[in-house]
């Protein structure tokens, strides 16, 4: 891990690459590794209603993952990744597919939506430097990577060449470059064959009204302190692209990125960024001023929320929503709190990391007449490097490959002993003690989460559709089980709104949905707040609203209990839902029967709302708790959970918010 902090600060100094962006049309003959691979109708996947359903003025939820990355990423295919662009869509509709551990993975409910994210930078070369057949093979650099992933080399003894090769691979590449001594039009080529293979998987899996495919990819650029500053890049369409991606390589900051988007933007080419995993930024995602440390203005913050509406909010290398620091009033803050960088053993920085901070700094940037750069929906994603989602506590894979394939690589049961002994002695820095018993440290493994999924209200499952809602924010996000929640404001709605079959079309019609500003005339507004649980998952147990608000140039947060599950009712002093005897008993991962709610709703009005100041309002609601997957992965290899880490969890969907004022 202290070689991937180095290769990080050693990627933060180097000259950037800049190269003539050019454009692929809706002519471009798609080539590369994957093209024609999967074209006959496979049985698993065979479709036998070809007519789309018609599209609902109400909307539908649809699901999906917006960060998956596959061989053609350096770090995926350093893992053992050897999944396709086009395995990766036949995985979202339900195929199975073999992961590099060897074992077979398949989701229990198919997504309506995927979108492949390799990383921009050097993408295809870890691939190309394997195969022993490419021109790129034979430079010196890829020698280490000569048939990686071949059948014989994935044992347990091949991970700390792999971690060591990783580190090595991108700098001495990037290096070989500047000097001239790697062709930097191969390497280009390279990237393009492969950008091409994407696409063309994309095209060929898109199934309007059945499943929805996007172009994208991920812009992988970090501060010189290793503050993670990764964004995913989603194409609306794919009649005209980029020949290539804008990647870390071209500029280090991203208002480099939104320029570039601009530029494609004013040529009819429509993108957006998506942060994800601010929770390792050390403080960097959201500060306070821009790039070259000026205070933000209105130009900045126009051009940061014209290309970055929605942000990721949970995903497999933890949750970015808020963290017990910064909300020591929200009992629910600690959840699957991942505290390092990205990539490195170094703790990461709290404030300025945190999506609800950064929701309360945006309302003090406005009440000081700057306009709201951080006034965006949420979305969660896996991140996964095998090409398959794994949000899924009882049944988690992680997101490493071989890396973390099995329980004692992700430390969540001790490593073989004898292991252990040669690990101490070759490797310390991959073992942690706890309780006398050593666990693996890869940078915090037992910290990731079976997370997460992006949830989307749109008319149609299309790219039109799914895009024209990322835009105007009309997004949840879930922990990883299919929970759906809508969140409306509008000073007019009626009691009886809850009960009357026609609620939704009054909520529309009579005020705003999650994503949306709400002009109140200095009424108090009304809430319509509803969630439902995954149909295969776990009860409900409490639905919140979570509120930030500005006030005097301080801002402030509450968190307040609207419905309780079991008929139970919150208490009008603290907020708070009574206990609804939900337990978890670790034996055998068994739940409290008979205890929870299919749904939960209200019709509320903030008891504490001020004319005065500027809100914003999201929802949040908590399934009861089940088994957290280290204690799956405990209970299964019949050892106990490691003591040190949460056994239990609740998992949790999240609305957008709605901003009062």
């Amino acid at each position: 891990m202290k070689r991937l902090a180095l290769l990080f600060a050693l990627l933060a100094l180097t000259t950037a690459c800049t190269e003539e962006v050019g454009l692929i049309d809706e002519d471009s003959n798609f080539g590369g590794r994957g093209g024609g691979r999967n074209t006959a109708l496979d049985p698993v996947m065979d479709i036998v209603d070809f007519t789309p359903p018609p599209a609902n003025p109400l909307r539908n939820a649809y699901f999906g993952d917006l960060h998956v990355h596959t061989e053609y990423s350096f770090d995926a295919y350093n893992f053992g990744t050897t999944a396709t662009p086009y395995d990766a869509y036949r995985f979202a509709q339900g195929a199975s597919i073999e992961h590099p551990g060897g074992y077979q993975i398949q989701m229990a409910t198919p997504l309506d939506f995927y979108a492949v994210t390799d990383h921009a930078m050097f993408l295809g070369l870890a691939l190309e430097a394997g195969d022993t057949t490419t021109p790129f093979s034979q430079y010196p650099v890829s020698q280490n990577l000569h048939n990686l992933n071949a059948d014989d080399n994935k044992g347990v003894w091949s991970l700390l060449s792999r971690i060591t090769n990783f580190a090595a691979f991108i700098p001495d590449t990037l290096a070989g470059i500047l000097a001239g001594e790697i062709s930097e039009e191969m390497a280009t080529g390279v990237t393009r064959r492969a950008w091409a293979d994407i696409i063309n998987a994309a095209e060929q899996y898109n199934d309007p009204g059945h499943f929805t495919t996007f172009v994208a990819y991920e812009y992988t650029s970090s501060t010189d302190d290793v503050g993670n500053l990764h964004r995913n890049v989603i194409f609306r369409g794919s009649d005209k692209l980029p020949a290539v991606p804008f990647s870390r390589l071209n500029s280090q900051n991203p208002e480099g990125l939104w320029d570039w988007m601009d530029t494609l933007r004013a040529q009819g080419i429509e993108s957006l960024a998506i942060p994800h995993n601010s929770n390792g930024s050390n403080g960097q995602m959201f500060k306070l001023v821009d790039w070259a440390g000026n205070p933000m203005d209105d130009a900045y913050a126009d051009q940061r929320m014209r290309n970055e509406p929605i942000v990721e909010i949970t995903q497999v290398k933890g949750t970015s929503d808020t963290h017990p620091l910064l909300s020591p009033n929200d009992e629910w803050a600690d959840f699957e709190i991942y505290n390092l960088r990205v990539g490195t053993s170094l703790p990461s920085q709290p404030q300025g990391s945190y999506v609800r901070e950064a929701l309360r700094h945006g309302l003090m940037l406005a009440s000081q007449g700057v306009t709201n750069p951080y006034q965006f929906g949420v979305v969660a994603a896996s991140d996964t490097h095998v090409a398959g989602t794994s949000d899924d506590e009882k049944t988690f894979f992680s997101k490493a490959g071989l890396l973390d394939a099995f329980p004692d690589r992700r430390g969540s049961v001790p490593v073989d002993p004898i292991y252990g002994l040669i690990a101490k002695f070759l490797a310390p820095d991959t073992l942690t003690e706890v309780e006398g018993k050593n666990y693996t440290y890869g940078g915090g493994f037992e910290s990731w989460s079976a997370s997460g999924v992006t949830g989307v209200w749109a008319e149609e499952n299309t790219r039109d559709a799914l895009y024209d809602a990322f835009r105007r924010k009309e997004t949840f996000a879930t922990s990883g089980p299919r929970m759906r929640a809508r969140f409306f404001a509008g000073t007019d709605y009626a009691d009886e709104i809850m009960t009357e079959e026609s609620m939704i079309e009054k909520a529309y019609a009579g005020g705003v949905p999650m994503g949306s500003d709400l002009i109140t005339g200095g009424q108090a507004p009304r809430f319509i707040a509803w969630a439902s649980a995954d149909p295969r998952g776990t009860a409900l147990q409490r639905l919140q609203v979570i509120k930030g608000w500005e006030k005097n140039g301080e801002t402030y947060e509450a968190v307040y209990d609207v419905a309780c599950s079991d008929g139970l009712l919150p208490d009008p002093e603290t907020h708070r839902c009574p206990d609804n005897g939900a337990r978890v008993n670790l034996a055998d991962c068994s739940i409290t029967e008979g205890v929870g709610a299919t749904e939960l709703k209200a019709l509320w009005q903030d008891p504490d709302y001020d004319s005065d100041s500027h809100a914003f309002y999201y929802l949040r609601a908590l399934e009861n708790p089940t088994c957290r997957w280290s204690t799956w992965d405990a209970l299964r290899a019949g050892v106990e959970p490691r003591p040190d880490l949460h056994t239990t969890l609740q998992e949790r969907v999240w609305s957008s918010p709605i901003w009062v004022r």
